[in-house]
Protein backbone atom coordinates (compact mmCIF):
# COMPACT_ATOMS: atom_id res chain seq x y z
CA UNK A 1 0.00 0.00 0.00
CA UNK A 2 1.05 3.56 -0.61
CA UNK A 3 -0.43 7.04 -0.36
CA UNK A 4 0.17 10.61 -1.45
CA UNK A 5 -1.58 13.81 -0.44
CA UNK A 6 -2.01 16.82 -2.70
CA UNK A 7 -3.90 20.10 -2.68
CA UNK A 8 -6.70 20.56 -5.19
CA UNK A 9 -8.67 23.72 -6.03
CA UNK A 10 -11.60 24.45 -3.71
CA UNK A 11 -14.00 27.34 -4.41
CA UNK A 12 -14.56 28.06 -0.69
CA UNK A 13 -11.16 27.56 0.95
CA UNK A 14 -8.85 27.95 -2.04
CA UNK A 15 -7.47 24.40 -1.61
CA UNK A 16 -8.81 21.07 -0.37
CA UNK A 17 -6.83 18.02 0.71
CA UNK A 18 -6.97 15.02 -1.60
CA UNK A 19 -5.49 11.66 -0.61
CA UNK A 20 -4.47 9.26 -3.36
CA UNK A 21 -4.25 5.70 -2.10
CA UNK A 22 -2.96 2.40 -3.45
CA UNK A 23 -4.28 -0.55 -1.46
CA UNK A 24 -2.36 -3.77 -1.07
CA UNK A 25 -3.64 -6.71 -3.03
CA UNK A 26 -6.59 -8.22 -1.18
CA UNK A 27 -7.23 -5.11 0.95
CA UNK A 28 -10.55 -3.31 0.85
CA UNK A 29 -11.50 0.11 2.12
CA UNK A 30 -13.91 2.84 1.17
CA UNK A 31 -13.14 6.53 0.96
CA UNK A 32 -15.46 7.10 3.92
CA UNK A 33 -13.61 4.54 6.05
CA UNK A 34 -10.26 6.17 5.35
CA UNK A 35 -11.60 9.65 6.08
CA UNK A 36 -13.05 8.42 9.40
CA UNK A 37 -9.72 6.75 10.25
CA UNK A 38 -7.97 10.07 9.61
CA UNK A 39 -10.52 12.02 11.66
CA UNK A 40 -9.81 9.79 14.66
CA UNK A 41 -6.03 10.33 14.41
CA UNK A 42 -5.29 13.69 12.79
CA UNK A 43 -5.99 17.35 13.41
CA UNK A 44 -9.11 18.53 11.62
CA UNK A 45 -7.17 20.64 9.11
CA UNK A 46 -5.10 17.59 8.06
CA UNK A 47 -8.04 15.29 7.22
CA UNK A 48 -8.53 14.76 3.47
CA UNK A 49 -11.87 15.73 1.99
CA UNK A 50 -11.36 13.58 -1.10
CA UNK A 51 -9.94 10.06 -1.36
CA UNK A 52 -9.07 8.57 -4.72
CA UNK A 53 -7.94 4.97 -5.20
CA UNK A 54 -5.26 4.30 -7.80
CA UNK A 55 -3.32 1.38 -9.22
CA UNK A 56 0.04 3.17 -9.50
CA UNK A 57 1.76 6.52 -9.00
CA UNK A 58 4.08 8.24 -11.45
CA UNK A 59 7.59 7.97 -9.99
CA UNK A 60 11.04 9.36 -10.60
CA UNK A 61 13.98 7.12 -11.45
CA UNK A 62 14.81 6.94 -7.71
CA UNK A 63 11.24 6.01 -6.74
CA UNK A 64 9.84 9.32 -5.47
CA UNK A 65 6.18 10.05 -6.25
CA UNK A 66 5.84 12.82 -8.85
CA UNK A 67 3.10 14.83 -7.15
CA UNK A 68 3.12 17.53 -9.82
CA UNK A 69 1.90 14.89 -12.28
CA UNK A 70 -0.83 13.72 -9.88
CA UNK A 71 -2.42 17.17 -9.67
CA UNK A 72 -3.63 17.06 -13.26
CA UNK A 73 -4.08 13.32 -13.79
CA UNK A 74 -7.08 11.06 -13.95
CA UNK A 75 -7.23 7.77 -11.96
Amino acid sequence: SDAAVIGVPDPVRDEAIKALVILREGQRATAEELIEWCRARLSKFKVPEIVEFRETFPRTSVGKIQKHLLRGSKP
